[in-house]
């Protein structure tokens, strides 16, 4: 990998940026394994499942992902719903209440490794984004003390509002390389969702490069990753 070649870095925020999956993924876990344990004859809710239908997703196709993985069907609801109401929308504003609670008991601190890359690229000048599925992005890269590194982010509240499909579709990433005024040819997607990688592959950028936090890397080169990286640090310089 040659910087020069990119103009643009377009990066993932949970899991890429922040260990904020770790908590999403406590979300799910609590959400998806009550709401289970009222329903006869279903398993656990897994971090496989996680992985397989919800991480990377916005948060109500991960809902209708793994609802559909078990052939459990329930009404689709509206944004609105209350959290308790058996919905997929109702659901997937418990999760994030749930979310929400993690976030304030515990904070988060950034990678310290990806500040490594963030300063490296700052120093060179390369543009960067944050493209994100969640709709607490910016929440989380306040309380990072990230948000003033980025003056593009694509998050679900700008999804909702421009329309657009979530990944794996490409769309929010093509509109944060448009925002930054850089061709997806020159831009380099990091992720470390495979509906992630997948959707860098499908926009057809420069370069996809999975980050591995437990998705694998068999699975992220498969997904469409070009190369795969457990840190971001590993590159720096090249």
């Amino acid at each position: 990998m040659k910087w020069d070649d990119y103009d643009a870095a377009l990066f993932d925020l949970d899991g890429v940026l922040t260990p904020t999956a770790d908590v999403h993924m406590r979300a799910w876990d609590v959400m998806f394994n009550a709401y289970l344990a009222t329903l006869p004859d279903q398993r656990p809710y897994t971090d496989r499942d996680y992985f397989d239908y919800v991480d990377g997703k916005p948060r109500y196709d991960g809902v209708r992902t793994f609802l559909a993985s078990r052939g459990i069907v329930l009404p689709e609801g509206t944004p609105s719903d209350p959290a308790d109401a058996m919905t997929v929308c109702g659901l997937g504003n418990r999760k994030n209440a749930e979310f929400a609670r993690l976030l304030s008991e515990e904070g988060v601190l950034p990678y310290p490794r990806s500040v490594m890359l963030l300063d490296f690229l700052a120093a060179r000048g390369t543009a960067v984004a944050v493209v994100s599925s969640s709709r607490n992005a910016v929440d989380v890269l306040t309380a990072a003390g990230l948000r003033e590194r980025f003056e593009v982010i694509v998050d679900g509240l700008v999804r909702a509002e421009t329309g657009l499909p979530g990944k794996p579709a490409p769309d929010t990433f093509l509109l944060a390389a448009e925002r930054l005024g850089v061709s997806r040819e020159r831009s380099v997607v990091f992720e470390d969702a495979l509906s992630g990688v997948q959707a860098g592959r499908a926009g057809k950028f420069g370069l996809v490069v999975g980050v591995d936090r437990g998705a694998g890397a068999q699975e992220l080169t498969a997904g469409g990753a070009d190369l795969v990286v457990h840190e971001l640090d590993e590159l720096i310089g090249r």
